[in-house]
Formats: C-alpha cells, sequence, structure tokens
C-alpha cells in the first residue's frame, strides 16, 4: 500500500490495535485474531522480541494486513522496519528526524505528542496523524475536544487509557482514531491462546468507532450550516419587512 491508502485505511478503521507481547509467536496469534476480528492492521512495537523479523514475516504471510512499527526510537530502527514493509512508524514521541526520513521513505507516520505545542511542532512537520499520548492521564476525552477545538485541521489519535467504556467518547471528542493495546488483546487471552475473545473484542471495538461516528454524522446533519442559517436570517428580515 503507498502512503496515502495507508492514512485512508487509518482514518476508514479508526483504531490501531498495538501488540506488545513477549514472543514472536505471541505476536503472531494476536495479530491473526485481531484481523480476524476485522481489523486489519496492527502496531508491533519495538519492545516485542525479533520485532523486524516479526514484521517481515507478517508483511510476507498476512498480505491483506497493514503492518506498522511502534516505538520507533531512531532513525536505524525506523529504516529497518520500513525495510522489513512497516506500512507506518509511530512512537509515542516526536522526532523530526523520523518524520523526515517517512517522507523521504514515502511512509506514513505517527508520532506522539502531548501539548499544544508538540502537536502543532509534529504535524507542522509533515507528520500524517499525531498521536496524543498518554490521553488518560490528562483529561482523556475532554482533553482531545480541547485540542481538536484549537486545532481542527490534525488528524488526532488517541492512545493511552482507551477501553471499552472511553473508546467511542474519543472519538465523539474529534479522535480520528484510538490506540488500543492489553484492553483489545488482553495479555491472558494472549496465553491462553483464547481467539475468539479477542475476536469479540475487536468486534467490540469496531461498534464503538462506528456507532460514536453515526452519532457524529447525525448530529452534524441537524446543526444548521453557515448558509441555512444567512438564508433563515434573510428570510426573516424579509417577513419584518
Amino acid at each position: 500500500m503507498t502512503r496515502a491508502e495507508v492514512c485512508e485505511r487509518i482514518k476508514e478503521l479508526g483504531i490501531i490495535p498495538a501488540i506488545r507481547v513477549s514472543s514472536a509467536e505471541e505476536a503472531h496469534f494476536a495479530a491473526d485474531s485481531v484481523a480476524r476480528g476485522g481489523i486489519p492492521i496492527v502496531e508491533i512495537t519495538m519492545t516485542v522480541p525479533e520485532a523486524v523479523e516479526l514484521i517481515s514475516h507478517l508483511v510476507r504471510h498476512h498480505q491483506k494486513v497493514i503492518v506498522g512499527a511502534g516505538t520507533a526510537l531512531d532513525t536505524e530502527t525506523a529504516r529497518r522496519c520500513v525495510d522489513a514493509g512497516a506500512g507506518f512508524l509511530t512512537a509515542p514521541g516526536f522526532n523530526p528526524a523520523i518524520v523526515e526520513f517517512a517522507a523521504k521513505a514515502n511512509v506514513a507516520v505517527l508520532p506522539g505528542a502531548l501539548t499544544p505545542t508538540e502537536v502543532v511542532t509534529a504535524w507542522s512537520s509533515g507528520s500524517d496523524f499525531v498521536k496524543v499520548f498518554p490521553c488518560a492521564q490528562v483529561g482523556g476525552d475532554k482533553y482531545i475536544k480541547a485540542l481538536k477545538t484549537a486545532l481542527p485541521q490534525v488528524p488526532l489519535i488517541a492512545a493511552g487509557g482507551v477501553n471499552q467504556q472511553t473508546a467511542a467518547s474519543f472519538i465523539l471528542a474529534g479522535a480520528a482514531a484510538i490506540g488500543v493495546g492489553t484492553e483489545l488483546i488482553p495479555t491472558d487471552a494472549i496465553k491462553m491462546r483464547e481467539s475468539a475473545r479477542i475476536q469479540e473484542l475487536a468486534h467490540r471495538f469496531i461498534g464503538f468507532v462506528n456507532e460514536a461516528r453515526r452519532r457524529l454524522a447525525s448530529q452534524s446533519e441537524s446543526t444548521p450550516s453557515k448558509t441555512d442559517f444567512l438564508r433563515l436570517h434573510k428570510q426573516t428580515q424579509s417577513g419584518e419587512k
């Protein structure tokens, strides 16, 4: 997939599952389960043993799944991940060198940021999305809403503390997507190889995102546009004369 196609797919799905496990075999299981649950995208963090090799394997054997690299903190790591086939790069913080590298490599990049200054800096550097991390610790959906109100042009990904209770709220607050870890891929479900459980959780999170987006669309349709307001204003003035 091209950079533009990956970005469009992220917007469409609205969920980026983060895989943080203790072995490559567990990561394979997690990626397969999430994809079977209807979310064909995964973020493999560099904390997973042999993460780069795992990305390469998943890219070859799960061609319909977008495989990204998480916690890519330096350009050398980013380069190895892209060479392995990673479709996007992300991290908890912002490194301008990685954003620059991603642009040259034509790969989607989703750097992390927290403060408004960091968000603006990351976006201005050419990032495709800005991952606000950690969200829950600084106000959750209310913080996302405040950022989105001030910076409507920046597509935000809410990450850190996203769960079944808060997923819809982050989308309603304006997040383009959510990043979810163990709330979607529980550690015990991995150990017990409970693929059906992970698939069910994937279905739930898809439902949360889709329902929130339907609510937003409904609100947008019921809110008068500026053109409608001006037309009504003219009609009112005409009626007064």
